[in-house]
């Protein structure tokens, strides 16, 4: 083989993390995704052993309003998924589409190493691949 024919999950993904703290409001992450022209934010880690969290526009959805709860008393550490599936920065995109798939899932964290070094979407991931698929080679 001649070298790399796939495109990696980090050419991809969105380096642009958007973090806030566990403890913050419901109504505090809608703020910032708003802001932020954001679907998901990731939960801070607390210490070093812990992991990180997601909390989507989803979860706030199925868990917030389609049970009447209100946006000022949930915390976002009561709706986040955790732990947050992760792939490498390396893995071909195919595979990383495939992953999300089984796990019926719409977006991963993103490391190099132990490092945390993006996000990466379904959708972004799709397109490409889309892209790349009708491509001369």
């Amino acid at each position: 083989m001649t070298g790399r024919q796939f495109t990696s999950v980090a050419e991809v993904m969105s380096q642009k993390l958007q973090t806030i703290n566990g403890l913050a409001t419901v109504q505090q992450a809608i703020d910032q995704m708003k802001e932020a022209r954001v679907g998901s934010l990731i939960i801070e880690r607390r210490h070093d052993g812990d992991e990180f969290g997601l909390v989507t526009v989803y979860d706030i959805a199925a868990k917030v309003v389609a049970e009447n709860r209100s946006f000022d008393r949930v915390s976002v550490y009561e709706i986040m998924t955790k732990p947050v599936v992760t792939v490498s920065a390396d893995m071909n995109i195919k595979y990383a589409i495939r992953l999300l798939a089984r796990l019926c899932m719409t977006r991963a964290l993103v490391t190099k190493g132990d490092e945390l070094v993006g996000i990466v979407t379904q959708r972004d991931m799709v397109v490409r691949f889309a892209d790349d698929s009708h491509r001369p080679a």
